[in-house]
């Protein structure tokens, strides 16, 4: 095969390893035209024309959700967080405010932990 020597090689090469693992931590049944398994088959067989069918005809179109990691938080956004005056001049009513807020739903966290201890 005349197109593994040299540079041409090397970016068949470099080509044929990226489609490669992008086959395989794409999720399954999102590939197009083709399983996840025959794509992995033709990526493997025709390095040069497999690797560009993947990346013209199989490659998802759009990009998956990704998934948050063990320790990135998962909890919905609560407005009492948002910091006043986070790039403005501090304003000293504003940030009594959100210190109250803050304790509150401390206040209410600890009751709704106690309550729990206790039903069970």
């Amino acid at each position: 095969m005349w197109y593994f020597g040299g540079v041409f090689g090397l970016a068949t090469l470099a080509l044929w390893i990226f489609c490669l693992v992008d086959v395989i931590t794409a999720p399954e049944g999102s590939h197009r035209n083709l399983p996840k398994f025959g794509w992995l088959l033709l990526v493997l067989v025709l390095p040069l024309i497999g690797s560009l069918l993947w990346l013209v005809a199989g490659r998802p179109q759009t990009a998956t959700p990704r998934h948050p990691g063990a320790y990135e938080r998962t909890t919905p956004h609560y407005p009492e967080y948002n910091r006043p005056g986070r790039f403005a001049a501090p304003d000293p009513a504003a940030d009594e405010d959100f210190l109250r807020r803050c304790r509150e739903r401390a206040e209410q966290q600890r009751r709704q932990a106690r309550d729990d201890t206790a039903d069970s």
